[in-house]
């Protein structure tokens, strides 16, 4: 038993899991962000646009409710709300995965750049005409 809680220790204190349930209740308070813009602001206009004042107008009864049975609903209000929610997380989704590529990309440049700089302040190699000339002088040198 004292193995397994050390190897659970061991598990939860990694870096990736502990990012991992960071970005879980971010992402919970992200989805109810969205999830207000949704349904306090967006469908709300949806509604004003098909003249009605409440977003459940754009939900279809299929039938209607009797004493025996409760009425059929499509719900289309619904619907479309949900649809522009995972619109909205796609989106801001999709401009944060481009922002951390650009920055990686521009990242990585820098260090290429900086790699280029650091192999050219080296010091330069002889060139062949230089160790050429070396070793003429050491036969010169010889006779």
């Amino acid at each position: 038993m004292k193995k397994f809680i050390e190897e659970f220790k061991a598990f939860i204190s990694r870096g990736s899991v502990l990012d991992m349930a960071i970005g879980v209740i971010v992402g919970g308070a992200f989805g109810a962000i969205t999830g207000s813009l949704v349904s306090d602001v967006i469908t709300p206009l949806l509604a004003v646009l098909f003249k009605s004042p409440n977003p459940d107008a754009l939900n279809i009864t299929l039938r209607a409710a009797t004493e025996e049975s409760e009425a059929i609903v499509l719900g289309l209000g619904t619907f479309i709300g949900t649809i522009i929610n995972f619109l909205v997380i796609a989106l801001v989704l999709f401009s944060v995965i481009k922002a951390v590529n650009k920055a990686r990309a521009i990242a990585e440049a820098a260090k290429k750049k900086e790699e280029a700089a650091a192999a050219a302040a080296e010091d330069p190699k002889p060139t062949t005409e230089d160790l050429l000339g070396a070793i003429l002088e050491e036969l010169k040198k010889k006779d």
